[in-house]
């Protein structure tokens, strides 16, 4: 496969610090106000056992909107709603909507210039992310794609951390990375992944539609998402550590993009 010169694509130990307090919705006729508001609910919390009444339709809404939800016990339900009438269901709000990734690519046809997007495979760690958006809202990029499951969300100390660049940067959340891996290359996408054993990264082409998709801390890439991948990038380590930190190597992807692209006419 092109590293330099590419065929055609195919088309068709330690504590961290608490969480700030997300605000929350408690109460079924409150959340079903703040799902018919179309509110950026972030999770949908539900007491754990069999919906009933009205929490069917609340669950059936949120899932016809694909929000994601978790079963909580009454005791986790109590303690994030602050008192005990919650009715077996809390919202926590998004510090910022979520975009949809068409959104992204409309974006980058209005500036004239090929996409470049992120995707996070599992970055759990809510200060990894936002300093991920914030290098990739620096460096230009159209977008970040972060997982429904396995992953931090937009909290507020995503928020706190990404500097701003959350006004400026859209970030989708999707329910399968592969499926929406396999979307974007029948779009044109080259797909590549930054993991350990792989192509220098300075040796791959990152100047047309370019998603560029970083692991988790500590696991990478998951095995699937690896699979999918056109390429695997790697960054040179000469020290004792084997890994660096994925906000880092996403900074150093990034750059290499901003850097060929400009090269070549596309930014700048």
């Amino acid at each position: 496969m092109r590293e330099t010169d590419r065929p055609g694509r195919r088309t068709g130990g330690a504590t961290a610090p608490a969480e700030p307090a997300r605000e929350v919705i408690a109460g079924r006729q409150a959340v079903l106000e703040a799902l018919s508001a179309d509110a950026p609910i972030d999770v949908l919390y539900v007491e754990r056992g069999e919906p009933g009444g009205n929490l069917r339709r609340i669950l059936a809404i949120a899932k016809e909107k694909g929000i994601v939800i978790r079963e909580a016990a009454p005791q986790k339900l109590e303690g994030m709603a602050g008192l005990p009438t919650h009715q077996g269901v809390v919202a926590t709000l998004a510090a910022h909507r979520y975009a949809e990734v068409g959104e992204m690519l409309a974006r980058a046809e209005e500036a004239g210039r090929p996409p470049l997007l992120v995707m996070l495979d599992g970055i759990e760690d809510p200060h990894n992310l936002g300093a991920i958006i914030r290098s990739a809202e620096c460096a230009g990029a159209d977008g970040v794609i972060i997982p429904k499951r396995r992953s931090a969300s937009l909290t507020p100390t995503v928020h706190k951390a990404a500097a701003g660049a959350l006004m400026h940067l859209p970030v989708a959340r999707v329910a399968n990375l592969v499926a929406e891996i396999e979307r974007l290359k029948t779009l044109g996408f080259w797909v590549y992944g930054a993991d350990m054993n792989g192509t220098p990264y300075t040796k791959t082409d990152l100047r047309g539609k370019v998603l560029l998709v970083i692991g988790g801390e500590g696991s990478g890439l998951s095995r699937l998402v690896r699979e999918h991948c056109d390429g695997i990038l790697s960054l040179p380590m000469f020290g004792k550590i084997g890994s660096l930190n994925a906000s880092v190597a996403a900074g150093i992807l990034l750059y290499e993009a901003v850097r060929q692209r400009m090269e070549g006419g596309d930014v700048g």
